[in-house]
């Protein structure tokens, strides 16, 4: 008899025990209930198919669409799809070239943490420039108790690396580095720190904390549930620090749960919250101070992982020898330099585009899109062949069916010869599920898509829009979120390039974590691409300190140089303080017209009011202008520069950033 490989979970809050076994090419699915009634349900499936008893009646009498003339169960059909999709890719790759593997060695004890330490801009507290961490001490300054201890952790940690091993360079006292931060905090007697992350908080406890009383067994995986299940909408907390929110959450928890045993909530859905001072999305910022929001996520998600028990692995990219020309097996950056060539300020390789715009113009509703492959010859073929003519613009579009484009599609992601979600955060977008709700879940992956390089960002982003197209006509394509996510989730993690390989137990495992990444990627992208307000507010701080540094030295040198300092205050002063009346801001458009517009503020004024105001004049540029085309951005003051969206309450947004410059302009290709 062939050795079997088992796994299982069990949850106890549920009463379900789940085992699969993997015998001769088929599995036994065994789901048996231990509370009452006692039901068995037995199931054959292949590649590791399984089925778990969910007590959400209602789901079960609006069963998702049918495929077929025999109803499997949710799980069951879902989870097939995805292991028909590994081995569509599989036979798909029988012929394929594997790429030359560099295997990076394993690093050094400290190696890591001190990576870790340059990734999140805090490189000068070692090294040639540790004498002067003035830089670092005003960005440690701003950050939160548990963003302090996560870089505190690594800093022990190097620290104690560097001694061992004698290096000649300074090593400075972490408690000298903590020190400032530590007394400035001990002197603020009301607790305003604390209180306020708590007070924050409060808004939005409820019906999405409910959910984090689950058992621990429980937390290892959130299954997916039917999309027909209703489930209460809610707003995700993006002001206060999702570590702090982690941290306040399991210091409540216990009550909760004990409160709540045997009366289960339904996990809810998560919203972006409105913001009067506006919602930033990622691409809003001025580059600046884009930099300061990834050093402060890489920083935050870290908080968030240490405060859940969750191992974050960052991995250093991998050495692959790698085509430089070309379309497949080609790295995002090469390929995107060779189409700027061709379309300048392209942000998405071409080839991507043009096959998403092919299977589009076969229509979305044709059934089984992404789920029905090409045929394997067709598509060796085809690859061929666009390699050779697609930019000299010689190669044949109408000869290639739309199964044939999806096919090419997928195949592009899956050949990029490092992962689209990157090597070094590729581990931990898997990790994201070993968090134990669906709450910290989405905040780490929004973390995580903000630190992803642009060109990785940009093509997911892409893709993601391109999948819920698809979505939108699951009534004729019979494809839902689930059934998406679980024929695209091997083609995102089942990375060649990386080299890695893994057991077949943890395949299983690895198959229902990924495929529920995938789909809260493609459910909740608007909210994955939303900038945390506490993450903005901290570069406000941090640029608000750094100002006052700045025009400390300049007074300073002017004393000196025994400058008219009264006239040095006078040119300081800001041109909204000199010439405008108080409650009145003045909105400049220096590209598309010479006179400023002054505008009253009012508690209803939004941002889309001042750009309706200023489209609305009757001469110059303006006239030729439409809405979308312009947008209104807040300049200088705590911020370099950030673009506003439309519900933006101005008189809210003044009173938050006094110093800063309104402009109309368009935004940068």
């Amino acid at each position: 008899m062939p050795l079997l490989s088992p796994w299982s979970w069990l949850s106890n809050s549920q009463g379900v025990v789940l085992t699969a076994y993997h015998h001769s090419g088929k599995d036994r699915a065994v789901a048996g209930s231990h509370g009452q009634g006692g039901e068995e349900a037995t199931s054959s499936r292949r590649c590791g198919q399984y089925t778990m008893n969910q007590e959400i009646t209602k789901a079960k009498e609006k069963p998702p669409f049918d495929r077929s003339s025999s109803q499997d169960s949710v799980d069951e059909l879902h989870m097939e799809d995805y292991w028909t999709e590994v081995e569509n890719i599989k036979k798909s790759s029988e012929n394929r070239q594997d790429q030359e593997v560099v295997v990076v060695k394993e690093p050094d004890e400290g190696e890591l943490e001190e990576e870790w330490l340059k990734e999140a801009g805090l490189s000068n507290l070692f090294g040639e420039s540790a004498e002067d961490p003035q830089d670092s001490m005003v960005f440690l300054s701003t950050l939160t108790r548990t963003q302090a201890a996560a870089v505190q952790k690594r800093v022990e940690t190097v620290s104690q690396t560097l001694r061992k091993k004698n290096k000649q360079h300074h090593i400075p006292d972490v408690r000298d580095i903590f020190a400032q931060q530590t007394e400035s905090k001990e002197k603020a007697p009301d607790g305003t720190e604390s209180q306020s992350v708590r007070t924050n908080e409060n808004k939005y406890q409820g019906k999405d904390d409910q959910a984090s009383g689950l058992d621990d067994c429980e937390k290892k995986l959130i299954p997916l549930v039917p999309e027909e299940a209703p489930a209460s909408e809610t707003d995700i907390n993006l002001e206060v620090s999702f570590a702090e929110q982690a941290v306040n959450q399991k210091e409540s928890s216990k009550d909760k749960t004990q409160k709540s045993k045997g009366h289960e909530a339904p996990i809810p859905n998560f919203r972006v919250p409105k913001d009067k001072t506006g919602t930033t999305r990622i691409g809003d910022l001025a580059p600046q101070d884009m930099k300061k929001v990834c050093y402060l996520a890489l920083i935050e998600l870290t908080a968030l992982y240490d405060v859940l028990g969750v191992e974050l692995k960052q991995q250093k990219a991998v050495k692959i020898k790698t085509k430089d020309s070309g379309l497949f097996c080609v790295p995002l950056t090469v390929l995107l330099e060779l189409d700027q060539r061709k379309v300048p300020g392209t942000r998405i390789p071409l080839i991507f585009q043009k096959l998403i715009s092919r299977i589009e113009e076969g229509g979305l509703e044709t059934e089984g899109l992404l789920r029905i492959p090409g045929a394997a010859v067709r598509i060796k073929n085809l690859c061929q062949e666009l390699e050779a003519k697609f930019y000299e613009g010689a190669f044949n579009w109408e000869s290639v069916k739309q199964h044939d484009a999806a096919s090419l599609l997928k195949l592009f992601i899956r050949e990029l010869p490092q992962p689209l979600l990157s090597v070094e955060y590729l581990q931990a977008f898997q990790a994201v599920q070993n968090l134990p709700t669906k709450k910290q879940q989405l905040q780490a992956l929004n973390l995580l898509v903000i630190l992803l390089p642009d060109s990785n960002r940009d093509t997911l982003k892409a893709l993601l829009e391109f999948l819920q197209r698809v979505i939108d006509n699951k009534e004729k394509n019979k494809m839902t979120t689930m059934n998406v996510a679980m024929v695209m989730a091997p083609n995102l993690f089942m990375c060649h390039g990386l080299g890695l390989k893994s057991s077949e137990q943890r395949e299983f495992v690895m198959a229902a974590g990924t495929a529920n990444i995938m789909y809260l990627l493609i459910k909740y992208q608007k909210l994955l691409w939303t900038i945390p307000k506490f993450l903005v507010n901290q570069v406000r701080k941090q640029n608000t300190e750094n100002l006052k540094k700045d025009k400390k030295t300049v007074k300073k040198l002017l004393k000196k140089m025994a400058y008219d300092r009264e006239k040095y205050e006078k040119q300081d002063r800001s041109p909204n303080d000199a010439d405008v009346p108080q409650g009145v801001i003045r909105v400049q458009a220096p590209h598309l017209s010479k006179v400023s517009m002054a505008i009253q503020l009012t508690e209803e004024l939004k941002a889309s009011d001042v750009l309706a105001r200023f489209l609305s004049q009757e001469s110059g540029i303006a006239q030729t202008l439409k809405k979308g085309e312009v947008f209104l951005y807040e300049v200088g003051g705590n911020i370099g520069e950030r673009c506003l969206d439309d519900d933006t309450y101005m008189e809210d947004l003044y009173q938050l950033n006094p110093h800063a410059e309104w402009v109309i302009k368009s935004k940068p290709s």
